[in-house]
């Protein structure tokens, strides 16, 4: 029988976890049949650990893993993936904006054939600015990065094992592990969902995080950043070309004489801040690869607790050997 394994990074979401176990128990856990329940916290300054140890005491297939420090949500992702056991394993926010029966649909699409199903976001119960931004990164990511990348984005999405192993040999940081999932190329399924807006909490989703995305997102996966300094630099070439030639005619024809200290000056500022910008983007690259060759761990798990099942069927096995001894 097959195993699913459903992976929640926890990042101060002491409001909403309780209320999440609550809500899978009660629409997928007793249908589903086999599965481990894999939290993580990422870091967490509030009681999210507490109460994770609670949802432990309620359920024998809860897995709790504890990060060090905050590593982010692409950390805490792989590290649930890296210490799950399940034949597949979904990941979920622990924010309660999207419906757990959904899990079952991907598990069913799953069962199928499909080594990836996305959970793509059919509409959004949000505000027209996070909804403009959200699609006009998705856009961008399918323009630049990958074509696959659905319209709408994907919160959450289920993967096989094959995908999960794939995705610890890459061992990247600074990267999209949403992203990793459709560079990998094993065939994919979608399922859709409304996503409703965050009822308790607040989102730590913070607008530096959105850009670290979008940096990582086109630094890990398109050469269009390397490719616009190129690009910049032969307009401005031709530019310059132009504007000399222009100058020797206007100077060898009429006898005008060369002056324009403040044009001048124009010209050489903006020049200076398109170079720094460059500059900027290629530092992004060796910051990259430094940060690579180090190789220091993407997380580090400061405790874990395995499941309360596992933990009986090691005494009872402790048990029987005593008794055959």
């Amino acid at each position: 029988m097959s195993k699913i394994s459903i992976v929640v990074p926890v990042y101060y979401n002491e409001d909403t976890l309780m209320d999440l176990y609550r809500d899978m128990k009660e629409k997928i856990l007793e249908k589903i049949g086999d599965y481990e329940l894999v939290f993580v916290d990422d870091g967490s300054g509030d009681d999210s650990w507490e109460i994770m140890n609670e949802i432990r005491t309620l359920d024998e297939n809860v897995r709790l893993v504890k990060l060090s420090r905050n590593f982010g949500e692409h950390a805490a992702l792989l590290a649930g993936l890296t210490v799950c056991t399940g034949d597949c394993a979904v990941t979920k926010q622990a924010d309660l904006q999207e419906d757990s029966t959904l899990i079952l649909e991907m598990y069913e699409r799953w069962k199928k054939g499909n080594k990836v199903v996305l959970a793509v976001r059919r509409s959004r119960d949000e505000n027209a600015v996070k909804v403009f931004f959200a699609n006009m990164y998705y856009a961008m990511v399918r323009k630049f990065v990958n074509k696959n990348m659905p319209v709408g984005g994907c919160d959450c999405y289920l993967i096989d094992r094959k995908v999960i192993e794939v995705l610890e040999r890459l061992d990247e940081k600074n990267s999209s592990l949403t992203l990793q999932v459709l560079w990998a190329g094993f065939r994919t399924d979608m399922v859709y969902f409304d996503r409703r807006d965050r009822e308790k909490g607040r989102s730590r989703w913070t607008f530096a995080k959105k850009f670290k995305l979008v940096l990582d997102s086109m630094m890990s996966f398109s050469y269009v950043p390397i490719r616009f300094m190129t690009y910049v630099g032969i307009i401005f070439d031709l530019f310059a070309a132009v504007l000399l030639i222009n100058v020797l005619v206007e100077y060898f024809t009429k006898g005008a004489p060369i002056i324009g200290w403040s044009s001048l000056m124009c010209v050489i500022l903006l020049a200076s801040g398109l170079i720094l910008s460059t500059q900027g983007i290629l530092g992004e690259y060796v910051w990259r690869t430094l940060d690579a060759s180090r190789a220091r761990p993407p997380f580090i798990i400061d405790e874990e607790k395995t499941p309360r099942s596992q933990e009986n069927t090691k005494e009872q096995s402790c048990h029987e050997k005593q008794e055959e001894v």
